[in-house]
């Protein structure tokens, strides 16, 4: 039995029209697009910029995010043309099942489920943060024994974030639509309180601040042994801070701010009109993102001197200092507002690669039964709920969080090289979507990501090494017997789905 066997795409499609796994196609353009702004505008744009300010770049953070945009944007065409062409769940794990082969297509789904999972734990960890402060400026002390702590051990339990994960678990459980008409509310207020930070800001922004914009080059970043980034151990690269390399060390660290577009392409299968919405939704939401984040990123460090802006509560201690200590509360609240999205899209992306893998029977079928109902599937709903909310609640995370990017970043890359090839083996496929000049800027989107992962830490591919070794145990043992592809190409029936 071959590994790297593909699944047609007439298969892939038959299969959405299985009743049993039948998803509803509810989604328009616009739920589209807001479930990307939802997911990729979170923490990033109330932490994340001022600290790649003060550290990195100065206000040439600018030209970091600029740059980061033009690397996603790379990925996003591939992702664009594939989502139209093969509109099915399961995003970049459904492309390379078409075209690189199962066991590709297991190291995917299996690095998606790690991005998403793990991404979703740990914006809870943080919206707890944010609700805390939130409550605090308002009067209200939520008890420290259950929420979250800068100690964070074995020991303690973040009720808040469980909470906040319960409850968006039961949400998607309703519904795909239900889920992002809460997330359509939520991304309003985010998007209302992050433009309303800019124009407010623009009133104390000091042109002085701006000089120089690009500061002189700094002595680079000091790190050694497990933390030093691999390209650093295998090169002697060291990252750089301030002037022009300094730029580019700063964009490939605000390139995780864009994180999430890609979970858009997990919905496909739920458009009304995945040929023409999906690719407008995927670039349109990472247009509007690159926008707020050039935009915020100028307010900044044009309130303050990028050497004195607060790393930790950027936007906050910026109106602090100017006097406006009542719009840290209106900060907290748009952090609260912006990061409960996040957590919902990043789950609901979760949910459906897995949906995905169980109907390949690449993991056990009887788990992607669809309520009849609801249209989602309830039992996969729980199972992903439950998983992230024991690690937000119970588990210190800490620099666990690099291996959300090592797994996106590896999707990205495999997702790139996946498009020159279904180009050369089916070119009758019928594409509402084209990359433009390819195979050229696939193989460039392609080198960018690796470039990136490079410059993550040596214990962070050590810890992902784990987690593959992990996923080709499960997959040995049970997908590639068990696969639907497989026993099609056994000549075995594929059995149907038990009914309880």
């Amino acid at each position: 039995m071959s590994v790297m066997r593909t699944k047609s795409i007439e298969h892939s499609l038959e299969d959405t029209e299985d009743p049993e796994f039948k998803l509803k196609k509810n989604l328009t353009a616009i739920d589209l697009t807001v479930f990307g702004i939802g997911v990729v505008i979170g923490a990033g744009i109330f932490t994340l910029t001022g600290r790649v300010a003060a550290q990195y770049a100065g206000p040439g953070v600018v030209f970091s995010f600029v740059i980061a945009a033009i690397c996603c944007a790379l990925a996003a065409l591939c992702y664009a043309e594939f989502a139209s062409t093969v509109p099915v769940a399961g995003s970049a794990y459904t492309f390379s099942y078409a075209t690189l082969g199962e066991l590709v297509a297991w190291v995917i789904g299996w690095d998606l489920l790690l991005e998403l999972m793990l991404g979703a734990s740990v914006v809870a960890q943080g919206w707890s943060t944010y609700l805390v402060t939130f409550l605090d400026e308002i009067g209200i002390t939520w008890p420290a024994s259950i929420g979250p702590a800068s100690d964070f051990g074995w020991g303690h339990v973040n009720l808040a974030a469980i909470l906040l994960v319960a409850v968006l678990g039961a949400l998607i459980a309703i519904g795909i639509k239900e889920s992002l008409r809460v997330n359509l509310v939520l991304v309003g207020v985010k998007l209302f309180i992050v433009l309303f930070v800019i124009v407010a800001g623009l009133f104390y922004v000091s042109g002085a601040n701006y000089d120089p914009f690009i500061p002189d080059a700094a002595d680079p970043i000091e790190a050694s042994g497990l933390t030093q980034p691999l390209i650093q151990w295998a090169f002697g690269v060291e990252p750089q801070t301030f002037g022009v390399l300094g730029i580019i060390s700063a964009a490939s660290v605000v390139f995780f701010a864009y994180i999430g577009f890609d979970v858009v392409a997990t919905t496909a299968e739920e458009a009304r009109n995945p040929q023409r919405d999906l690719p407008r939704g995927i670039l349109g939401s990472l247009a509007i993102c690159t926008l707020l984040y050039v935009a915020v990123a100028l307010v900044i460090t044009g309130m303050v001197p990028y050497d004195k802006i607060d790393p930790d509560a950027a936007l906050a201690s910026a109106f602090t200092s100017v006097g406006r200590d009542g719009f840290a509360t209106l900060i907290a609240a748009g952090a609260v507002a912006g990061l409960t999205t996040v957590v919902m899209t990043l789950l609901i992306g979760a949910i459906r690669v897995v949906f995905a893998m169980c109907r390949d029977g690449l993991l056990p079928p009887r788990f992607a039964r669809t309520h009849p109902s609801t249209g989602t599937p309830i039992r996969i709903t729980a199972a992903i709920t439950l998983t992230v909310a024991v690690i937000a609640g119970l588990t210190p995370i800490g620099k666990l969080e690099e291996m959300v990017n090592i797994g996106t970043l590896t999707a990205f890359t495999l997702v790139a090289l996946a498009v020159p090839v279904l180009r050369h083996t089916r070119p009758d496929l019928d594409r509402a979507f084209h990359v433009p000049w390819s195979p050229a800027v696939p193989v460039l989107a392609a080198l960018v990501c690796v470039y990136l992962m490079l410059n993550l830490s040596i214990e962070t591919w050590l810890r992902f090494l784990i987690w593959m070794a992990l996923g080709f145990i499960i997959y040995f043992l049970y997908g590639r017997t068990h696969s639907r592809v497989g026993l099609r190409e056994r000549g075995e029936a594929v059995a149907p789905v038990e009914v309880d």
